[in-house]
């Protein structure tokens, strides 16, 4: 008796609920303004808004000098494969030998393999270092 009472209150709550949801205007929660979508898409009446915006892009923007585009100064920002890697996964100190396997044929249908280069640790294991355990430069 007692659990068919409270599904009925819940049932009956729930519909309370859901008509207090339908009842709602939808002007009153969104009141429209004069504009339509289509003024505003096309900029209608903002003159001086898109004027405002334009002076404050100039005032953004400025001439680049010779300084900031030299090549120098960017190099130690610059990302390459190499820092990416080495900054990454710093390595614990371990001789490696590169070697290049110049471009053959592989397989039994003699498929091309470009050349590439390959290293080889002279230990067993690579080790890495943990986060700040490395910090010299290699």
């Amino acid at each position: 008796m007692k659990k068919t009472m409270l599904l009925c209150l819940t049932w009956i709550s729930s519909l309370c609920w859901v008509l207090t949801g339908c009842s709602t205007d939808k002007d009153t929660l969104l009141p429209h303004g004069e504009q339509t979508m289509m003024d505003i898409w096309n900029g209608a009446g903002s003159q001086g808004t898109q004027q405002q915006l334009l002076d404050a892009r100039q005032q953004l923007r400025r001439p680049l000098a010779q300084a900031d585009v030299s090549a120098a100064l960017q190099e130690p920002y610059t990302r390459t494969a190499a820092n990416e890697i080495r900054n990454l996964f710093p390595r614990l100190p371990n001789p490696d030998l590169v070697l290049y396997v110049y471009p053959h044929l592989s397989g039994t249908e003699q498929a091309p393999v470009p050349g590439y280069s390959t290293v080889f640790p002279f230990y067993q294991r690579v080790q890495y270092a943990l986060p700040g355990e490395r910090q010299e430069d290699l």
